[in-house]
């Protein structure tokens, strides 16, 4: 169990967007992990923590994306949906920050950094998909800017499931604390 503070904590959920929640997961599907996420969601609003809901989403004519040259495109065969960028519907309240991506971290390139920091945050606690891919980038670059980072591992789910236990148990354990979402608490 770990005790955070709520007016330093904030959530961060990475893309749980329609485009994304939908495809094939493990170990937890994309629906699950949109329930959990709502509820912890719910909770930290309850407490007054900030909720910021990070999407990713390109120009039309891709414009905006990272033109690199990889072995292997991240692309969805036969493209996009026209709401695959769109946040799963019931996330999303007035109240909470959004944030969109154009690679697979939320920082770079993003207002993240600046947003945490004008709200005094020292604390996040990062769930979404994919976790190996967004969440790891995003858990990786808190780390490098200083913040304390917790990973609830109940609200993440990736591709398989191999690969959800090597950024579990390998990975995470070096960027911060690692535990599902039920071991948080928030402390006025």
């Amino acid at each position: 169990m770990i005790s955070l503070q709520a007016t330093k904590t904030a959530l961060v959920l990475i893309d749980l967007q329609k485009g994304i929640t939908g495809l094939p997961l493990a170990p937890t599907s994309g629906a699950l992990i949109v329930k959990r996420s709502k509820e912890l969601a719910t909770r930290f609003r309850a407490a007054g923590a900030p909720v910021i809901l990070v999407n990713v989403a390109f120009a039309p004519d891709f414009a905006d994306a990272l033109h690199t040259a990889v072995e292997r495109s991240f692309s969805p065969l036969g493209g996009f949906a026209p709401d695959w960028a769109e946040l799963v519907d019931g996330l999303a309240e007035p109240t909470d920050l959004r944030v969109t991506k154009r690679q697979w971290g939320a920082f770079y390139g993003t207002d993240l950094d600046l947003q945490l920091r004008r709200r005094g945050i020292t604390s996040i606690v990062l769930g979404g998909i994919a976790t190996n891919l967004g969440v790891e980038s995003t858990a990786r670059a808190a780390h490098e800017h200083g913040y304390n980072v917790v990973l609830a591992t109940d609200v993440m789910s990736t591709f398989t499931e191999e690969m959800q236990r090597f950024a579990c148990e390998e990975i995470f354990p070096r960027l911060g604390r690692v535990m599902t979402s039920n071991a948080i608490a928030l402390e006025a």
